[in-house]
């Protein structure tokens, strides 16, 4: 059962040329936006690589003849029974079946479910290196979901400009929509295929992180791995001195150039972010004491308000997502109604001073390293020359999730 369960992230260098990139985003929102709100740290990254030139990093979803793409026809509104609810639009995801194959007794193997993030899917399909390292090992199916209202999975037939600026229709733009619409998905895959008894392990980075630990569908999934999910940056639960944090991390001791990030950052997954962090995913980061390379600016809650307000006609709800997921007293939430529940983090990675680091129970696990960076666990496919410290990250998690698939199994069974 899972309880609680950004573009992504795929990062294949080391951790500093991000922590670069960060820095200059962080100088960027200094000068341009009085809120203060947290740095996406999604598109800018996915696929990067130093050996890679911005160009090439534009499209990497035609890796492979093996991922399949879908349209599913997906309800508008999960929640409620008005006319409009029941409008259909086209929602994108991939799969790939490649080395999908039974599972024990002639149940269906595997399913891996990436879920999609604030930005197209195309960028992290065939990419996400934890993913395409297991799918063969599990004999598992890999399976890509796009969020709503990125890439093309645009409500109403509209443009996003036109979705994003249409008041009544981004009211449906909300991450309790986006993981109704995951369930249904996996459930409609399920479906198809005739894998009722598949087991599925959904996995994401970052906000997707979130999602994955947020997904409270228990008969959908057996469990999740939460990559750099900053679930703790929400209603004010941790200090919010996000920029003292990244300074501080660790000094330099790289000489390469940043790229320039406005050619990965698309101006429609940072206005899309903008309004889940105006709506509901309030993340109250500012910079504390002026001992940084940044004057002091804490979190002005007011000011942020009338930049929502300005932008989008509305007031932020920063309770509400704690509300509705939990957040406050986490620990003693997860004990009493979560399990199967992975949270990864790298301490050279600042959202990890709001992740989970440690163990809450059993089945709610902590696999945190000093040297790993954001979603560096699930991004980055594994080299032959991997330090030793990430080589064993990996492998406790996969002992993790081939625990939960072999109970899984073993209780299937037993019901039949």
């Amino acid at each position: 059962m899972v309880l609680i369960n950004r573009a992504s992230i795929l990062f294949r260098a080391l951790w500093f040329p991000w922590l670069l990139l960060l820095v200059s985003t962080a100088i960027l929102i200094t000068s341009a936006s009085p809120t203060r709100r947290g740095p996406r740290l999604g598109t800018v990254l996915r696929g990067f690589d130093r050996t890679r030139t911005p160009d090439s990093l534009q499209d990497s979803s035609a890796a492979s003849k093996d991922y399949v793409t879908h349209f599913y026809d997906q309800t508008l509104d999960h929640f409620n029974y008005q006319p409009q609810s029941y409008t259909i639009f086209k929602q994108k995801y991939v799969v790939n079946s490649k080395h999908w194959r039974r599972g024990p007794h002639g149940a269906a193997g595997p399913i891996f479910a990436y879920m999609g993030d604030e930005s197209p899917i195309n960028a992290s399909v065939g990419t996400i290196g934890f993913l395409t390292d297991n799918v063969r090992r599990f004999g598992a199916m890999q399976l890509y979901i796009e969020h709503r209202f990125y890439g093309e999975s645009i409500p109403a037939g509209l443009s996003f400009k036109k979705a994003l600026g249409n008041a009544t229709i981004r009211g449906y733009f909300s991450s309790a929509q986006a993981l109704a619409d995951y369930a249904e998905i996996i459930r409609h895959v399920k479906e198809t295929l005739s894998a009722e008894s598949a087991p599925v392990v959904v996995v994401g980075g970052s906000y997707g992180g979130m999602l994955a630990a947020f997904l409270h569908y228990p008969h959908i999934t057996v469990g999740a791995l939460a990559s750099s999910a900053p679930i703790l940056s929400l209603d004010f639960i941790v200090p919010e001195n996000f920029y003292g944090t990244v300074t501080k991390t660790s000094g330099g001791n790289r000489k390469k150039p940043c790229y320039d990030f406005n050619e990965f950052w698309s101006s429609e997954s940072v206005d899309g972010w903008d309004w889940q962090t105006c709506s509901e995913i309030v993340q109250p980061f500012g910079r504390g004491a002026n001992d940084t390379m940044f004057y002091a600016s804490p979190f002005d809650y007011k000011r942020y308000t009338e930049y929502c307000k300005k932008k989008f006609g509305i007031i932020p709800r920063p309770h509400w997502i704690t509300t509705y997921y939990g957040g406050f007293h986490i620990k003693e939430v997860l004990k009493r109604f979560g399990s199967n529940i992975i949270f990864s983090n790298g301490l050279r990675d600042p959202y990890s001073r709001a992740g989970v680091l440690e163990n809450i129970s059993k089945s709610i696990v902590a696999v945190t390293t000093a040297k790993g960076a954001h979603c560096l666990d699930i991004v980055q496919a594994a080299k032959k020359h991997d330090p030793e410290w990430q080589i064993q990250q990996r492998k406790k998690e996969v002992r993790i999730i081939k625990r939960w698939i072999h109970q899984y199994y073993k209780d299937l069974q037993k019901s039949w």
